[in-house]
This record gives C-alpha cells, structure tokens and sequence, in this order.
C-alpha cells in the first residue's frame, strides 16, 4: 500500500480515536491527528501538483508547461558535454570501425541537466509553494534517479542503429560534420520525447524515493499539534 495514504488513514484514525478518550488526551489526540493531516496532505499536493494541472491552483502542472525548456537543457547537455569536435576526434583515431561512447557518457556530469529542471520547477509560479515545504529539499531525492535515468537514455542513443551508422559513413569526413550529424540525429531522438512521457518517468521516480516526504509531513504536522494542544 502506498506510505502516503497510509500516513493519512493513520492521521484520519487519530482524530477518531479522539472521540473515545476523555479529558486532555482527546484534545492532544485530534490536534495531533488534524496537524498530521494537514501537513501529510500538503505535502502529497505538493507532489501532485509538479506533474498534473489542479483545477483553480495557477502553477500546477510545471513539468507539462516547461517540457520544452528541459528537453532544450537536455540537447545542450548532451552536445556540450561528450559530443564535442574534441572528443569525436579522439575516438575517430582510436577505433576505425566502431565506437562506443559508453566509457564516456559513464564519466560523464549529468547534475546540468537536473539544475535545470530544478530552476524551471523552482522559477515557476509555483516555486513559492514548494518554498514553505521545504523548498529545493523537496524534490532532492529526485536527482540521483533522474541522472540515472538520463544516463542510461544517452547511452541508448549512442547504441541506436541510426546513430553508429552516422558514426562509421562519416568516420573520415572531419569532426565537424559529424558533429552536425550528431546534433541532428540528437534532435530527431528528442523531439520523440513528448510531455506525457516525460512526466510519466519523473513522476514514477518521484513517488518511489520522494514517498516518505509524505511520512515525514504526517510526522513533523502531528507533532507540531501535539506540541501546540499541550502548550495552550
């Protein structure tokens, strides 16, 4: 069962279990248990909100509405970072036949591309929502999987046919024009990214590492209720 609606049932049995106590311990109780709630529910809206369009919420959806600014950040970082004339070169005179670019892309930094999408979240109308809960922390479990998942996507594109054959017609035409086949080859395997799967694969990775965030929210709010019913 999910962690998130897990925490909220526990949240939701706390405010009933309430009702059944008498004196202080059932306003502790339902405080506990409504803060927990709240701050739960908050929370999973947060999440909610980065991937899918909420009616009356502006700000919701940033990933559909700045797909084209991360899939730009992408390209950039792909030619950038390993398919430079430099590089071409260097493998062009090492291997005659075929060349596989996979020790590179392993080596290679992929936090630009996460940067990105961070910035576009954060700059987004719906940054300063994300800022009470935690602002950058609450999309930092997402990095290490999402550079994962960009890797291995690269190191795809380097293996497809399309690809390797562009590699070896052009093996002696000069890195520059290869470089352009590169770019162009880059672009076509991008522009088959669309909005839908994109958002399919962060929101995947996003409620596997970012669960407990739900947790911890129904944790920290019912403590904070605790506190609060104990202090007045």
């Amino acid at each position: 069962m999910d962690k998130g609606w897990v925490t909220n049932a526990i949240a939701v049995g706390l405010v009933g279990a309430s009702y059944a106590v008498e004196g202080m311990g059932s306003s502790a109780l339902r405080s506990a248990g409504l803060f927990a709630l709240s701050g739960a529910v908050t929370n999973q809206l947060a999440i909610h909100m980065l991937f899918e369009k909420v009616p009356f919420l502006y700000g919701s959806g940033i990933i559909l509405d700045r797909f084209e600014s991360i899939r730009e950040a992408l390209k950039s970082l792909i030619m950038e970072q390993f398919f430079t004339p430099e590089k071409i070169e260097s493998f062009i005179q090492s291997q005659e036949k075929k060349i596989d670019l996979t020790p590179i892309i392993e080596e290679t930094d992929f936090t630009p591309a996460y940067d990105a999408l961070l910035k576009s979240v954060m700059e987004s109308p719906m940054g300063g929502m994300i800022g009470m809960f935690g602002g950058e922390a609450l999309i930092a479990k997402l990095k290490e999987p999402f550079l994962e998942k960009i890797k291995a996507s690269t190191i795809e594109i380097s293996q497809s046919e399309s690809f390797m054959n562009a590699l070896n017609t052009h093996l002696h035409e000069g890195s520059g024009a290869m470089t352009d086949n590169i770019d162009s080859i880059v672009t076509a395997r991008l522009a088959e990214l669309t909005p839908v799967m994109v958002k399919e694969m962060i929101h995947t990775l996003i409620e596997e590492h970012l669960g407990w965030l739900v947790v911890w929210g129904g944790i920290f709010g019912g403590a904070i209720g605790l506190i609060s019913s104990l202090l007045l």
